[in-house]
């Protein structure tokens, strides 16, 4: 299969605008129905956070320009499929076994901080992401939807970087850094699907 540039972008921009969509489902099922097995929505999760890091690896191969945004969404691809392995595989057991032995609440909670590490990593990199992609819209004429994705992607990338030196109990809310992560993957998808076929 020989996808064109422009057929390859469009990719991930959909992979993205999907992962985008998922997470606030998740986080809803999360906090109003948590008897609800999410373990398929996770796992749905992992395979985009998959097929996005063939997409942007792809993208980032042919691009003439915006290598150094190609090359952010292709890795907070790869740290998105590590922190949701940790999440389906470690995150059941390690709980259990804190359950059965207090002792070991420490080490369970370590794990979930790595691999939040993991996602606040990647909501880093989708944040830089947005910040160039964001400009690139702006310079081509779409200055109120690039200058919000430059803005919206400059939060996410300070306010994830706070909870990634600080830790999930630091003094930033972890749901700041989570939403404007979030919320930059939408805007740069739309971004994405814009960009001309030269990029």
């Amino acid at each position: 299969m020989d996808l064109s540039q422009k057929s390859t972008v469009n990719g991930v921009a959909i992979l993205l605008l999907l992962a985008a969509i998922s997470q606030p489902i998740y986080t809803a099922l999360y906090l109003g129905a948590p008897e609800v097995d999410r373990k398929f929505l996770w796992g749905l999760e992992g395979l985009l956070f998959v097929l996005t890091a063939a997409f942007a690896g792809s993208a980032l191969v042919m691009a003439k320009r915006y290598s150094l945004g190609f090359s952010a969404i292709a890795f907070a691809a790869v740290l998105n499929v590590v922190q949701v392995g940790v999440g389906l595989t470690q995150f059941g057991p390690f709980r259990e076994a804190a359950e059965a032995n207090e002792a070991l609440g420490g080490v369970a909670f370590s794990v979930v901080a790595f691999s939040f590490f993991g996602y606040n990593a990647a909501k880093i990199l989708l944040g830089l992401a947005a910040i160039v992609f964001g400009m690139a819209k702006m310079k081509a004429g779409g200055k109120a939807l690039g200058g919000l994705t430059v803005l919206v992607g400059a939060i996410a990338f300070l306010a994830n970087t706070l909870v990634m030196m600080f830790g999930l109990n630091g003094f930033l809310p972890s749901p700041i850094a989570g939403g404007s992560g979030v919320l930059a993957t939408l805007l740069l998808a739309i971004c994405l699907f814009s960009l001309p076929e030269e990029a």
